[in-house]
């Protein structure tokens, strides 16, 4: 029988301790989309990929059990729902889809929000896509 997983303690150690940065970096490229390269889509799969390197060093289905699914569906879907508030509001208030001006806080707030709103739909989506792999696309 083929093991699939390997304990070690170095890459166990090292991704304890890198995970944290990997994280504010992923934060720090969702935040900063609206004025330098990144955005929503490159934090969340910065966050994803961060994920998916913790469920690497120390196994997939304790990382699934440690993340928790409604955790990774609440991630999207409140992505999903706030995205969709935003662009069905700023419909309403008479502008454009994501006039993100119209809304009552300043232009750069409402783009920083937009970004982080899709971060997390790209986030929670790369995250599940893996954990439904990694079982072999068995899922429910």
């Amino acid at each position: 029988m083929r093991r699939t997983y390997f304990e070690s303690p170095i890459v166990m150690t090292t991704v304890r301790l890198v995970a944290p940065f990997a994280l504010t970096y992923g934060a720090f490229v969702t935040l900063h989309g609206a004025e330098s390269p990144g955005g929503g889509f490159q934090g969340g799969v910065v966050v994803a990929a961060t994920v998916i390197t913790v469920a690497f060093a120390f196994g997939v289905r304790p990382t699934v059990d440690w993340v928790d699914e409604r955790v990774v569906v609440g991630v999207f879907a409140g992505g999903m729902l706030a995205f969709g508030a935003v662009t069905v509001g700023t419909v309403l208030l008479g502008g454009a889809v994501l006039q993100v001006d119209l809304l009552p806080v300043s232009t750069k707030y409402g783009i920083e929000a937009v970004e982080v709103f899709i971060g997390a739909i790209v986030a929670g989506v790369v995250t599940s896509l893996f954990f439904l792999l990694s079982e072999g696309g068995d899922g429910e």
